[in-house]
């Protein structure tokens, strides 16, 4: 994309759709799709049974909010599961996961700041203690 591609309405079509390991990701703004340098946007589609795995951002915070479905949602060593209105934040290095815990697809957005930074953008830690078997280890507050 040239810089005279750049948007500034971004339309369903337009939407940029990514394939990743928990289901797809539609980018609805990030660089080279829009022009924003502090913000990207994605709608996630994750599958029943399917999980973005416990990772961290080194250099990026982010903001999930529920549109359908349930999340397990781990931010560090807390969990909670939140539904369609819910939101988590997660601030900047900080150990984090998204689990699908419905029977339904799992719908939401995920806001990530800055959209351009040095370094890597995730950091898989799901086979690294204590996060390898820190699911097993405590029950959602539902299941209390």
């Amino acid at each position: 994309m040239g810089r005279e591609d750049i948007l500034r309405f971004i339309g369903k079509d337009d939407v940029q759709v990514e394939e990743a390991p928990w289901g797809p990701n539609e980018w609805i703004s990030r660089p080279g799709l829009t022009d924003a340098e502090h913000l990207m946007l994605v709608r996630v589609n994750m599958p029943p049974g399917e999980a973005h795995a416990f990772h961290r951002h080194p250099a990026m915070e982010e903001i999930i909010y529920v549109i359908s479905g349930q999340a397990e949602q781990w931010v560090d060593r807390e969990k909670q599961l939140l539904g369609p209105g819910d939101s988590a934040h997660i601030p900047v290095d900080m150990v984090h996961g998204t689990y699908n815990a419905g029977d339904d697809e799992l719908v939401f957005l995920a806001i990530l700041s800055p959209a351009v930074l040095e370094g890597p953008a995730l950091v898989d830690v799901s086979e690294e203690e204590p996060w390898k078997s820190i699911r097993s280890q405590r029950p959602l507050k539902s299941d209390q």
